[in-house]
């Protein structure tokens, strides 16, 4: 960073009393010098005078305030307007004059009150001074003190400019937290649904299938099994979830069961849905977020079939490739009792598809998902291999 935003940054910090305390002390040791000496703003065209208490008094009322200028901006700008009036009025025209346009510049960019009123009442001061100035004066002509208010109207001009952009730069930092917050809290409710509709659902379908299984004690145990397997895993899914909401959560945390697709399709199979299941390839290396976006997509295609296919045949393909992943998830028509399977999206709220196509898009990919001819329902996914997490 360089040039002007550099200085801006460096005007906008809390600290710049730092720096500001060095700069008033330099106006004021500057002032004496030999050779800026009457060498400071004129206005009214004074003779220059010699410089003797009062001088010191007007230089210190103008050099020294500076330090102070972002805590009392204010009190600033009227101490060193008092000294600019006693440096113009006694003809001294010190250096210690090019302080007044850096207290206007704080006070416009500071002060969150009452702005208007204080370049009103700068206004009014500077109309006698102008008058006095005039008779004391040779007599410059009028243009002279508009020229000289237009110039500080100026530098109260840039105060107001650097004011908005602050506020303009605060408000677009707002805005990114709360995009953030809005991206993160959707990313939470994403897993959450993938993680709790999946299993749950597995559980409730094994749960009512075990109730038509109390004169079968082994095909009853084998089914509570079941439930309490897809129990525990949705306990394990849970808990890191909430240790990737823990702040002291580091990178070190074991990701959740990711690629591990064949264990997916044995808890739907275990709930009575069958599924025929086909991988080929590897996944890329790194594979980064392809890979869980991979098994999101199966574990929410299987969760609709439980739902709304139930006892349908389902079929998973999922291919590796060199630079893709290409999934597809199908359902038939029919349920092997030979009553009509109803298309996923016809009863659920759709959230689960809707954020599997953001995954899917956030990487690059193509996602569909669509009923069949055949009265089935089938979701083909293609994400680029190796997004970056």
């Amino acid at each position: 960073m360089t040039g002007l935003p550099r200085i801006l940054q460096r005007w906008r910090r809390p600290n710049a009393v730092l720096w500001y305390t060095p700069l008033a002390l330099l106006l004021l040791a500057a002032s004496f010098l030999p050779g800026f000496r009457n060498n400071g703003t004129e206005l009214g065209g004074l003779p220059n005078r010699p410089f003797d208490a009062l001088a010191v008094v007007a230089i210190a009322l103008q050099s020294l305030p500076l330090a102070g200028r972002r805590r009392w901006p204010v009190a600033c700008l009227t101490a060193v307007s008092l000294g600019f009036a006693l440096d113009q009025l006694r003809g001294y025209h010190t250096l210690a004059g090019t302080a007044l346009p850096i207290a206007l510049i704080s006070v416009a960019s500071l002060v969150e009150h009452r702005r208007r009123t204080i370049a009103i009442v700068l206004s009014a001061a500077y109309i006698p001074l102008a008058v006095a100035l005039h008779r004391l004066g040779p007599g410059d002509p009028p243009s002279e003190f508009v020229a000289f208010y237009l110039a500080v109207a100026l530098a109260w001009g840039v105060g107001l400019w650097l004011r908005n952009t602050r506020a303009m730069e605060a408000e677009r930092r707002r805005r990114v937290a709360e995009d953030t917050r809005n991206a993160e809290r959707t990313r939470i409710a994403r897993e959450l649904h993938d993680v709790v509709t999946h299993h749950v659902t597995a559980m409730v379908v094994q749960a009512e299938a075990a109730r038509y299984l109390t004169a079968a004690p082994d095909r009853l145990d084998q089914s509570l099994r079941a439930v309490t397997d897809t129990g525990r895993e949705a306990i394990t899914d849970l808990r890191h979830l909430l240790d990737l909401l823990d702040p002291n959560h580091g990178a070190e945390t074991t990701p959740p069961p990711v690629g591990k697709l064949l264990t997916l399709v044995e808890q739907t199979r275990r709930a009575g849905q069958p599924v025929e299941f086909t991988e080929e390839g590897t996944p890329a290396e790194p594979a980064g977020s392809a890979v869980l976006v991979t098994y999101r997509v199966v574990q929410e295609a299987l969760t609709n079939a439980l739902k709304y296919a139930h006892g349908s045949a389902t079929s998973v393909r999922v291919h590796h490739g060199e630079r893709e992943i290409s999934v597809e998830v199908s359902t038939d028509g029919s349920s092997t009792d030979g009553s009509s399977a109803k298309a996923a999206p016809t009863r659920g709220s759709g959230r689960g598809l809707a954020g599997l196509r953001e995954r899917v898009d956030v990487l690059g990919g193509d996602f569909s998902a669509g009923p069949q001819p055949d009265g089935g329902f089938v979701v083909r996914v293609r994400i680029p291999a190796g997004s970056p997490s």
